[in-house]
């Protein structure tokens, strides 16, 4: 999903920016709203000027002392893997011949990079993944799970095969999807109003990758 989406990690930084946008923060208890901010957000859909985006996150360093990014797992995927091979690293691959994407550690890619550009003296990488699979279901999550569930007991009870999900062909309407029209490789339409207004909110110039 992250090899050529991104999707999910772009509804993530969303989600959380909604989310910190409707919080009160207190200066002085190491709680305010800088602190919880995103910095820069970056997808395999999206393409950035290296040495100008550390630039800009040197300033926002400058001012509160560290910065946070969101990093699909797919983002500039190509870069780290071409810098690997053209270190003499072998890359694996599947029988299809795609890079094995848990092989590549683009997080630490990332953290190597701007940290050296941003003259930072430590960094963290933190796979969210992680911290999905362990927190509870929330009301949302829980909405969605049942109505899933229901529809999908309903189809099999009636003899309807597919995948339950969302149909973005239909108005978004909550449908037993046929198995011919799921498929890898879609790409994240970087076009959409919210995700303008994501990359505004953060502060950070993009362009679509080619």
């Amino acid at each position: 999903m992250g090899r050529h989406c991104g999707w999910l990690t772009a509804a993530t930084a969303r989600s959380y920016i909604q989310h910190i946008d409707d919080r009160e923060f207190v200066d002085g208890f190491m709680m305010n709203r800088q602190m919880k901010n995103i910095d820069g957000l970056y997808l395999p859909e999206t393409a950035f000027n290296l040495e100008t985006e550390a630039e800009r996150l040197r300033a926002v360093m400058d001012k509160t002392g560290f910065v946070t990014l969101f990093v699909s797992e797919g983002a500039c995927l190509d870069a780290v893997v071409a810098e690997r091979e053209a270190a003499g690293e072998a890359v694996k691959r599947d029988a299809f011949g795609h890079v094995k994407i848990d092989t590549i550690n683009v997080g630490g890619w990332f953290s190597k990079q701007f940290a050296a550009l941003l003259g930072a003296e430590r960094s963290m990488v933190q796979k969210s993944g992680y911290y999905a699979r362990s927190a509870p279901a929330n009301a949302d999550d829980l909405r969605l799970i049942q109505g899933m569930v229901d529809l999908a007991v309903e189809s099999a009870l009636n003899k309807v095969s597919g995948v339950t999900g969302h149909d973005e062909d239909q108005g978004g309407k909550l449908r037993t999807i046929e198995f011919p029209r799921i498929r890898g490789g879609k790409h994240f339409d970087t076009s959409v109003k919210w995700f303008g207004e994501v990359m505004d909110a953060i502060g950070q110039k993009w362009s679509p990758a080619n």
